[in-house]
């Protein structure tokens, strides 16, 4: 999936728009008093300070590991990733949804609809470019999968959040819009109110998509699975193994992955020579798949591996990391 400098990429180009559509917005809402572009305006003000904090997520991710640390905060952007969902969802559509309900309750008139129609224009024109920015990025990551599966499987949360944002963003001028029109229109101010708890709505769905994805992120879930079956063969064709029992991965950041190798070796090799082998093994690992932070090895007969197993899942052991290229349920 996305590396982090194009993720960077992604998220400068929506700063940018963001800021220049919240400011539009605002001032369209000042004018006019319509409360979906109001909802607008705090939607897309949501939307910069979320990526000042995917870009501090970055920021605090790539530091190196130290003694308190020894794994590295390569999980700090998963933090953070969880922070902008749970602030899309409590700012940008709990107000939403408060000012809708506030204006259906009291319907006001729009005083210049011609003011909402331009702003929402141009903001439609600098989202859609965002939009587009972080469609392309997340295409092109995504290789041959679908979009849902690449989503599920990317393990880069700035890469989705950013699209996702922009695709509710553009949702939402167009409801901000049929809102403006019918509320202008047909002289029905409640339709504004409307326009702004549907808004709210949308990105109260949004907020929590983004959670579900990066809590498993947060939590600790495996690496792609072709990268632990890679190195399981890289494993099993070093001299003095006799047999590759199993990998554990946990995935850490988008370029950083922590490996445990089960294995087992021949009977006559002393430990000089399977220290020699373990440090031929990590070497060739790093080679093929450089996020492989760290790399640790444990000698154990298969029987061993399998009694370990046993007793930490039970009767439902699953079979080992690479012995299928899909996800285990």
């Amino acid at each position: 999936m996305a590396q982090p400098n194009s993720s960077k990429t992604v998220i400068y180009a929506a700063l940018a728009g963001n800021l220049l559509v919240a400011v539009t917005k605002f001032v369209a809402a000042a004018l006019s008093g319509s409360s979906s572009m109001l909802s607008e305006g705090v939607h897309s003000l949501v939307d910069t300070f979320n990526e000042v904090l995917l870009l501090y997520g970055l920021r605090r991710a790539a530091r190196t590991p130290d003694r308190a640390h020894p794994l590295g905060y390569g999980r700090e952007l998963y933090f953070w990733s969880f922070i902008v969902a749970v602030l899309l969802f409590a700012l940008g559509a709990g107000v939403s949804i408060y000012q809708g309900v506030v204006r259906v309750r009291a319907p006001a008139p729009i005083d210049n609809a011609t003011v909402n129609y331009v702003v929402l224009a141009l903001s439609f024109v600098f989202e859609g470019t965002s939009w587009r920015i972080s469609q392309r990025a997340f295409r092109a990551a995504k290789g041959d999968l679908g979009y849902w599966e690449a989503v599920r499987r990317s393990k880069d949360p700035p890469s989705f959040i950013v699209l996702f944002e922009d695709s509710a963003a553009l949702i939402g001028i167009v409801i901000a819009a049929f809102g403006t029109y019918a509320a202008d229109t047909l002289q029905r101010p409640v339709f504004d109110g409307i326009a702004s708890i549907l808004i709210g709505l949308v990105l109260a769905a949004t907020a929590c998509l983004l959670a579900r994805e990066s809590e498993g992120l947060l939590i600790g879930e495996r690496a792609d699975p072709k990268i632990a079956a890679s190195i399981e063969s890289l494993a099993a064709a070093e001299p003095g193994v006799t047999g590759a029992n199993g990998v554990l991965t946990v995935q850490l950041a988008p370029d950083q992955i922590v490996a445990a190798l089960s294995l087992q070796f021949d009977a006559a090799l002393r430990t000089p020579q399977i220290e020699a082998a373990v440090d031929r093994l990590e070497q060739r690992v790093r080679e093929r798949h450089p996020q492989v932070l760290a790399l640790f090895v444990k000698p154990q007969t298969r029987g061993g591996f399998d009694r370990n197993q046993r007793a930490r899942y039970g009767s439902a052991a699953p079979q080992a990391e690479s012995s299928a290229g899909e996800e285990q349920p």
